[in-house]
């Protein structure tokens, strides 16, 4: 009887004991199978490729310039698509998945993506412009910086004063005795010569002669022109030669900075948006203009001088 019970209640131990080894293997198996595709997952990240656009100036391509770098430097792979020719050019290659991202102006786009008349609150701005984005064309706005790119019109110094122009209201009444110089897609934007003339009435200049950006303010000190476009970030509004005309009937609103971006790209790795949200913070009009001085006046490379910055603020290595 002994011996039977011996044997009986190891008979009765040994499924238990093989019970619990099924139990660990399968417990093993799992920790292997979820390391397995943690290790897949994060191998898919860092092979990521993100197609990085920017529009044709040298502001944008500064700001396409530091979020491709800024994106290697946290191991991504960057195809870039800078200088592309405009707003319409740019927002229907980031619709068609031809680049993933690019830096665009919140009332830039409420004004001629949306047509949508102009709104005074900047944070009014980026909210419709960022719900539309999403619903219309599942686009994402990341968060704005603080650098305002509003249009604004200079004329020189000598031609104020000469003519008493201050105001846009001013240069209306005074347009037949001035050369203007447009730059491409002004003249038929809601936030240009189109949307002046709805504010202001007929600006019937002298003549309108059309100009790369790079080369507006040469013409107006050289007085080729007197008066032609310009932006509130451009780095030549610093020179005593050129007066900033007031828009003294409130055309243009805010025109904050932000990327936007394809949400399946976003989707892929929310740490892109964190890496692009950092530059924002960064950023306000006047280190964007002294940024863009570098460029324009300095004759600098817009990528050495993205870099720079980005390293001076510890955004890369």
């Amino acid at each position: 009887m002994e011996g039977y019970c011996e044997i009986g209640v190891a008979k009765s131990d040994i499924p238990g004991r093989r019970l619990n080894v099924k139990k660990r293997l399968v417990v093993v198996l799992l920790v292997l199978a979820i390391a397995l595709l943690t290790l897949i997952s994060a191998c898919a990240d860092s092979s990521l490729k993100i197609k990085i656009g920017s529009k044709n100036f040298t502001e944008s391509l500064i700001l396409g310039e530091m979020y491709a770098l800024a994106l290697e430097d946290s191991g991504f792979e960057v195809e870039r698509n800078l200088n592309l020719a405009g707003t319409f050019a740019a927002h229907e290659a980031l619709k068609n998945g031809d680049i993933d991202l690019y830096p665009e102006y919140t009332a830039t786009s409420l004004f001629n993506i949306m047509g949508v008349e102009p709104q005074i609150d900047s944070q009014e701005i980026f909210e419709i412009v960022s719900a539309f984005y999403e619903e219309e064309f599942d686009l994402i706005w990341l968060a704005p910086s603080q650098v305002n790119r509003s249009p604004a019109i200079v004329i020189s110094r000598k031609v104020s004063d000469e003519y008493g122009v201050s105001t846009l209201t001013d240069l209306q009444k005074h347009a037949d005795k001035i050369d203007f110089a447009s730059v491409p897609e002004f003249e038929e934007r809601k936030d240009g010569l189109a949307g002046m003339i709805e504010v202001y009435g007929e600006f019937n200049f002298k003549s309108i002669k059309l100009l790369d950006g790079g080369a507006i303010y040469d013409a107006v000190l050289s007085d080729e022109v007197q008066a032609a476009v310009g932006f509130g970030t451009d780095s030549e509004l610093n020179n005593p030669e050129l007066t900033l005309l007031e828009d003294d009937q409130f055309l243009w609103p805010p025109y904050l900075v932000a990327p936007v971006i394809r949400h399946e790209a976003l989707d892929q790795d929310l740490k892109i948006g964190e890496i692009l949200d950092k530059i924002s913070t960064q950023l306000d009009t006047e280190t964007m203009r002294a940024l863009n001085a570098e460029v324009d006046l300095n004759q600098r490379d817009y990528a050495d001088v993205a870099e720079e910055f980005l390293k001076e603020k510890d955004l890369i290595q």
